[in-house]
C-alpha cells in the first residue's frame, strides 16, 4: 500500500512505519520527504539489508541530478541499482540485465514507482504538463524535484523470500538542481541506517 489514509495501526515492536509527509510552507511551496523508521529503534539483519539497498539506489540517483540530463535519469539510475539488488538477493526470476530491458522490467513488481516527481505550488507539480517539458524533458537549473526509490514485498509473494516478506521501504528526499549538480534540501533530515536508529532512540529517550 503505497499511501494509507486511515492510520488505524497499532504500532507494535519490529514493525517499519513508512511516513510519506506532503508539506506547505507559509510561502505556499510544498515538500515531499519519506522516511521509513523502526519502531524499536533498531532495523532487523533483513529490513536493514532492504533499506541499505534503497539507500544505495536514492544516493545513486542522486548522482544523475544535473542540468541537461533526462528527467527520468535519477530513475534509470537507481532501478539498475534495485533490479542489481533484487538479483542479489534471488528474488528476480532472471539475471537483472534481462530484468531491466524495456521488454521486461521484471523488477517493477516491487519497486511499483518512479523516483521523481516536479516540487512546487503543488506537492505533484507539473504533474498535468506536456510529456515533453517534464517526463521526457531536461533537467534545468532551478527545478525542485523528489528523489524516492522504494522497495515492497507484499506479505503473500511467494516470489519473495519469507524472510522479507512484509517489508516495505521508501526513503524521499526533495532536490534543487543546481547549475553544476544537485543540493539536497532535506538533507537534515537522517536517512544513514545508523543515524536513523539513533534517531528514533533519542525520541524513546525523551519519552
Amino acid at each position: 500500500v503505497l499511501h494509507w489514509k486511515q492510520n488505524d495501526g497499532k504500532l507494535k515492536k519490529g514493525d517499519l512505519p513508512l511516513l510519506d509527509a506532503g508539506i506547505e510552507g507559509n510561502e505556499l511551496y510544498t515538500a515531499d520527504i519519506t522516511r521509513t523508521l523502526p519502531v524499536s529503534g533498531r532495523f532487523s539483519k533483513e529490513q536493514k539489508e532492504i533499506y541499505e539497498l534503497v539507500l544505495s539506489a536514492q544516493q545513486t540517483a542522486m548522482k544523475a541530478v544535473k542540468p541537461g540530463n533526462d528527467f527520468m535519469e535519477p530513475n534509470r539510475a537507481a532501478m539498475k541499482v534495485l533490479a542489481h539488488g533484487l538479483e542479489k538477493l534471488g528474488i528476480l526470476p532472471t539475471s537483472a540485465e534481462e530484468a531491466l530491458k524495456d521488454e521486461n522490467q521484471f523488477y517493477r513488481r516491487y519497486s511499483l514507482h518512479n523516483v521523481s516527481h516536479m516540487l512546487g505550488l503543488d506537492v505533484h507539480d507539473c504533474a498535468q504538463a506536456r510529456a515533453e517539458t517534464y517526463k521526457f524533458g531536461k533537467l534545468k537549473a532551478g527545478i525542485v524535484l523528489t528523489i524516492e526509490p522504494g522497495l515492497y514485498f507484499q506479505t503473500d509473494d511467494l516470489t519473495v523470500p519469507a524472510k522479507y516478506r512484509g517489508i516495505g521501504i521508501r526513503i524521499e528526499d526533495d532536490v534543487l538542481v543546481t547549475d553544476r549538480g544537485f543540493k539536497n534540501l532535506s538533507a537534515n533530515i537522517p536517512t544513514k541506517t545508523a543515524d536513523v536508529e539513533r534517531w528514533i532512540k533519542s525520541v524513546w529517550k525523551k519519552k
